[in-house]
């Protein structure tokens, strides 16, 4: 798994309460290299149960966060991306009356994308587990590579069942959006639009875990 996994851990005891959730992970890069990134939750189809869920103190076992707790973590995320060289215009929105969450920020080369998750987990708010080197961009080879990752299948497999159930419904959507026409890429899973600036892949999160559809594509551009 890839993109999608990057805000995972982050987000996990939100995601815990909910077995329906959807995750847009979009990139708009320009000729140039520089671009902007976005990341949202949407757990909106399930915000009858999650306002019943955020009245008890333990579910399944575990503790449900406060929303002040789900705050402070975004808050912490958007500060250490704004530190973060190459970063800037940190935005981050968070409505907790339709359970969405939203984390988005420019970059001056799609490769600090990387660096901020690095430091992401190197202060711990992203585990071990997740990925962080997911792009790579040549301006000189007219090339832009969503890089390929270890399967998460066997850390989906030690999950209980009542954690494994909250991917069940759970959807996956990536957007790449260019200022160069694309020319070719490598994953046919990803559908090109009809003016060839833009790529579009929609999974379910199950069929990404178990490695139906693979996420790494490579994207040449005219």
């Amino acid at each position: 798994m890839k993109n999608f996994l990057k805000l995972l851990a982050l987000l996990l005891p939100l995601l815990f309460l909910s077995s329906c959730f959807d995750i847009l992970d979009k990139v708009n890069v320009k000729a140039d290299g520089t671009g902007e990134y976005t990341i949202i939750l949407n757990a909106s189809k399930s915000k009858t149960r999650l306002a019943s869920i955020s009245k008890m103190e333990t579910i399944n076992g575990k503790k449900v966060p406060k929303k002040s707790e789900i705050e402070n973590k975004i808050n912490e995320a958007a500060k250490i991306f704004k530190g973060t060289p190459g970063i800037s215009n940190v935005k981050t929105s968070m409505d907790f009356d339709n359970y969405i969450i939203k984390l988005s920020c420019n970059f001056k080369k799609i490769e600090n994308i990387n660096a901020g998750l690095e430091q992401l987990k190197a202060k711990k708010i992203l585990g071990k587990m997740i990925p962080s080197q997911i792009y790579s961009h040549s301006l000189e080879k007219k090339s832009l590579t969503r890089n390929k990752v270890n399967t998460f299948k066997a850390d989906y497999d030690k999950m209980g069942k009542a954690d494994r159930e909250v991917f069940n419904d759970a959807k996956y959507t990536s957007i790449m959006q260019f200022e160069n026409m694309v020319k070719s890429q490598t994953n046919s899973s990803y559908v090109l639009a009809p003016n060839k600036k833009a790529v579009k892949l929609e999974a379910d999160i199950l069929d990404l875990i178990f490695q139906k559809k693979q996420l790494q594509n490579t994207i040449l551009f005219q």
